[in-house]
């Protein structure tokens, strides 16, 4: 029983480290591609480790592009994302896991099927909505969104607050605590991995988003990290070094953000579902 078991983790575990190697490759491809000359990028076969290593791409990238001016649009539009996100999908999912209310269920279930209605549905008419607003050319399209909710992020904060037991707040209202400083004072921090993780995925999406940048801007003063990279790409004669020095600074921030918050991510989604 023991060998079989033995064997059976071996087996698991060097599968997992295969399927992990294949994953790393292109990322240790764009790392070493950074540090090359621009006329090692393409050699056959494939020069792993750059001889020399140019750490002054990353100098250069800076300095050659409007870096600066991309990363700050960028965090400009992320962060009121993420506080959009946290405030109105917290708000909305705490009301349909403890208010009573009649027709919640059937609201719950209407907003869940808008997460069944695909981007490109809804692109057109909110493209015309904020163009008759005049937010074109402005980063409001890409921020106001957030601050009305997302229904797959309103479902994980609801899951996690049906795990809380009600007793807690049925104290706290005969101490004479509002819904509002129930909210903040005791649920709010037995959330934290669900809100974290929330967090941690609206950051991704809105850090990486390139078609929402794409339809809403056209000043290149206003382009984020994404849509400027692109538009370097597109350029003719594009230095390949450059660039991969210009997506790695880019995905930095989203491997950070992550490894800070993996423990609460996945706490989160262990314990998410488990009732209601």
């Amino acid at each position: 029983m023991r060998t079989n078991k033995w064997l059976h983790q071996t087996i698991v575990y060097a599968l997992l480290l295969a399927g992990s190697l294949v994953m790393l490759v292109p990322f240790a491809w764009m790392l070493s591609t950074s540090l090359k000359e621009s006329y090692q990028v393409f050699t056959v076969p494939v020069k792993w480790i750059p001889d020399p290593i140019r750490w002054d791409n990353y100098i250069t990238t800076f300095t050659g592009l409007p870096f600066g001016r991309w990363l700050l649009n960028t965090l400009a539009v992320t962060v009121p994302n993420i506080i959009g996100t946290v405030l109105s999908c917290t708000v909305v999912a705490y009301g349909f896991a403890r208010f009573k209310a009649k027709g919640k269920n059937m609201l719950f279930i209407l907003m869940l099927s808008t997460m069944m209605l695909p981007t490109s549905v809804t692109m057109i008419p909110v493209f015309y909505l904020f163009k008759e607003l005049g937010w074109m050319n402005t980063l409001l399209p890409l921020i106001v969104p957030a601050f009305f909710g997302t229904a797959f992020y309103i479902f994980l904060l609801r899951q996690f607050f049906m795990t809380i037991p009600v007793e807690m707040e049925e104290a706290a209202k005969i101490d004479g605590a509002s819904t509002l400083g129930i909210l903040v004072r005791i649920i709010l921090p037995l959330t934290i991995p669900a809100i974290i993780t929330v967090a941690i995925l609206q950051f991704n999406g809105v850090w990486n988003d390139f078609m929402t940048p794409l339809l809403y801007l056209n000043k290149p003063e206003l382009y984020t990290l994404a849509l400027g990279i692109n538009f370097f790409k597109s350029e003719n004669n594009v230095q390949w070094n450059f660039l991969m020095t210009a997506s790695v600074v880019t995905m930095l921030p989203s491997l950070l953000f992550y490894f800070l918050g993996q423990k609460y991510f996945v706490e989160s989604i262990t314990l998410t579902g488990m009732k209601g």
